[in-house]
């Protein structure tokens, strides 16, 4: 297998959910610390990888203007993160996605090159990060290949990230010392928590 290049991924930033549990605003475009959540991880990101889209279902003009790709799903009613992925895989040009969730505004450093390397050394299908303690299904690096599997998946009426990659050889890369890396933020309460 050849070795997987920076240039061979595509970021995938994940804001396309209902916020439901931060009483249906747009986590993306909320304030944190006086940038949007969104910001903070185009920030962060962006200095690991100019390659990068916004997977987004509301407020589309608002994303573009960040200056990235909006990729809207090709499913209705906001079906979940595996959705944006599908939606991800059919219009990116690389090889390979790698997703993260636009209410993590805290992004380590090496996320790339880390995931990157995870794959590198093995022969699984993809790669998902671990925080020592358990699995982080959402930052994944994922081969566009497996597109007509998880467009089956979710044909099936399937929604649960685990289940589906649990049908793939999957590594798990370790990203324990970076705890504060899998800081999300989901609800007003976790707003004033983290500011």
């Amino acid at each position: 297998m050849k070795q997987l290049q920076l240039e061979d991924i595509t970021v995938v930033i994940l804001a396309g959910g209902k916020g439901r549990r931060m009483g249906g605003q747009d986590k993306g475009l909320v304030n944190y610390k006086n940038f949007s959540l969104i910001q903070h991880v185009i920030d962060a990101i962006s200095l690991q990888t100019s390659q990068i889209v916004i997977n987004a279902n509301r407020n589309v003009a608002e994303y573009a203007a960040f200056g990235y790709p909006v990729i809207e799903d090709t499913l209705t009613d906001f079906q979940g993160p595996l959705a944006g992925f599908l939606a991800a895989m059919s219009s990116v040009t690389t090889d390979y996605i790698l997703t993260l969730p636009c209410d993590g505004p805290v992004i380590t450093e090496n996320y790339v090159t880390k995931m990157l390397q995870g794959l590198n050394q093995t022969k699984a299908d993809l790669a998902i990060a671990y925080d020592g303690s358990r699995m982080q299904p959402v930052y994944a690096l994922i081969p566009v290949n497996l597109k007509n599997s998880l467009n089956q998946f979710l044909d099936s009426g399937e929604r649960k990230i685990d289940l589906w990659y649990q049908q793939h050889d999957f590594t798990l890369v370790e990203f324990a010392a970076d705890s504060e890396f899998f800081t999300n933020i989901n609800t007003p309460q976790d707003l004033k928590k983290y500011s």
